[in-house]
């Protein structure tokens, strides 16, 4: 007869894995990936604003890169306006397209 018991001493027959702890093994390993917002300097910012108000003024289309904990996102488009007030900008992608962007998750920005 042969034992039931293999080198670590658990049961052959008992392996399982609750749903709950598999969805939250899944998220814990994707919290591991997650980055930090980089840092830009004094120049960067004004080359960023720089681009998004020849945007603005000229109507020319921009490339934004948009900071995301996991993954970056890049966008093309024409900034519509400007708000000061709230920091951020209306960011034109199409003809019904468009989406809010706050100034502080522009991580780059070229015409």
């Amino acid at each position: 007869m042969t034992s039931k018991l293999n080198d670590n001493g658990v049961i052959e027959g008992s392996r399982m894995i609750l749903p709950e702890h598999r969805d939250a093994y899944v998220a814990h390993m994707h919290e591991l990936n997650r980055r930090e917002k980089p840092v830009l300097d004094e120049q960067e910012w004004q080359l960023i604003g720089q681009a998004l108000m020849e945007s603005y003024q000229e109507r020319v289309s921009v490339t934004l890169t948009v900071f995301d904990p996991f993954d970056d996102t890049v966008m093309r488009g024409v900034v519509a306006s400007i708000d000061r007030r709230r920091k951020e900008i209306k960011f034109v992608r199409g003809e019904e397209d468009y989406s809010f962007i706050s100034f502080e998750n522009i991580v780059c920005a070229s015409i």
